[in-house]
């Protein structure tokens, strides 16, 4: 009987191709918004994610400010009010904070900030997107490592030594054929011998460390202490065992909340920085960002179904002869209600499958065509089509109940 009423269906709708591709029209762009729009933000969602967590899983990182995306426009005067932290701070964290395995301040110097932070070495020209002043314990806290000759040193800290270490891109443009370790660069008019290159990390969603140079902390005051004035620092710590993240986090927060003597009953002057908070912040945009999709293809959706009624209701009246013959020659009402019940399924599974492919060529052409990575999860296919289809038997069943409803006499007589 199914499978009688499936080509009874689709003989119906290959009598009327236009006016059944016009009826699922709109389903087909409601599931391909949302076969679309889930691909683009999953895929997005993933690589946000890979890029946290290359930074390590277990980074905990103390700030002035609390973590937000977007500008810095959007915080509050309280936060900018707010007194910056310091490598005493650090140091203060190192000493009194057991669990911490590396605690790393760290000063930075954007491109934007001075007019020349270009790199120079024999005429060639390396330009750094930030200059960061470090201490030994940046490569443990930050996952992040020399892949070439060695990293700042404690004994580099302590004599303000003028060395510095190359970000991969850094390293390329000055010395594509070269050895670079040993050779004196000129940063900002002064000297620095190179003593590492870091690993390549390559593009991510965010930040690459591969356009930055590194140069002992103590060396960075020296050569911009406006940097020290104006800035303070940002420390980075890891926990000696991924299972004390919390417990470095309860730590340090005491540490730093007795040294800015903030009262008990007050809460943090300064901000904590996790991958947790930052993926839990950007999931909570994203999903606003798919609720709004979702919405829009709903009322795409909304009128598909809309259409797939009228077309049934015309169905109804252009068969009634047939409605009629069927019931005179023992057909009952549910085998009418299946007839045509199945005939609106097919069309908008059909408006349904068509939507999940172009869905899919959209994500692939965005994939091929743009940076943007895309992943079309299973579950978002399965759930186009089967609300596609739940819309067809939605707004099918009143056409199917009023053409089962049709006296077989009164319909035998129609013209």
């Amino acid at each position: 009987m199914i499978r009688e009423n499936v080509r009874f269906a689709g003989g119906a709708l290959r009598a009327h191709k236009l006016r059944s591709g016009l009826t699922v029209l709109g389903i087909v762009i409601g599931v391909t918004t949302v076969i679309a729009m889930v691909s683009i933000i999953e895929g997005f969602n993933n690589s946000v994610i890979k890029s946290f967590e290359s930074f390590g899983a277990t980074l905990v990182q103390f700030q002035k400010f609390d973590p937000q995306f977007g500008p810095g426009e959007g915080r509050g005067e309280e936060q900018r009010l707010r007194r910056e932290l310091t490598y005493e701070d650090a140091m203060a964290l190192k000493a009194q904070c057991p669990s911490m395995l590396a605690v790393s301040p760290e000063r930075y110097l954007w491109s934007g900030d001075t007019s020349s932070t270009d790199v120079l070495y024999e005429g060639k020209t390396g330009t750094p997107d930030t200059i960061i002043g470090v201490i030994e314990d940046y490569t443990i806290a930050n996952n992040h490592f020399a892949g070439e000759g060695r990293f700042i040193t404690e004994t580099d800290v302590r004599r303000s030594a003028p060395v510095t270490v190359l970000g991969y891109d850094i390293m390329q443009s000055l010395f594509p054929r070269t050895d670079p370790i040993g050779k004196v660069v000129t940063i900002s008019g002064r000297k620095y011998e190179v003593v590492g290159v870091m690993e390549k990390q390559g593009s991510t969603m965010f930040e690459s460390t591969d356009p930055h140079v590194y140069i002992p902390l103590t060396t960075f005051d020296s050569h911009f202490p406006w940097v020290k004035r104006d800035r303070g620092v940002n420390i980075a710590t890891v926990p000696r065992r991924p299972d004390l993240v919390n417990q470095i986090i309860e730590e340090g927060t005491t540490v730093l909340r007795a040294r800015r003597h903030v009262p008990f009953n007050k809460p943090n002057d300064f901000g904590i920085l996790t991958p947790d908070k930052l993926i839990g912040n950007f999931r909570a945009i994203t999903g606003g960002i798919t609720l709004a999709m979702v919405f829009i293809s709903s009322i795409a959706l909304l009128v598909g179904g809309v259409g797939v009624m009228n077309i049934m209701l015309v169905s109804v009246t252009e068969r009634t002869r047939e409605i009629g013959i069927r019931k005179a020659i023992g057909a009952v009402r549910r085998d009418i209600v299946q007839q045509f019940l199945t005939e609106a399924m097919t069309l908008a599974g059909i408006g349904g499958v068509i939507g999940v492919g172009l869905g899919l060529a959209i994500a692939a052409a965005v994939r091929a065509f743009s940076p943007l990575p895309t992943t079309t999860p299973v579950w978002s296919i399965i759930l186009g089509l089967v609300v596609s289809i739940s819309i067809g038997l939605f707004f099918g069943i009143y056409p199917a109940y009023k053409a089962a409803r049709l006296d077989p006499v009164e319909a035998l007589r129609y013209e």
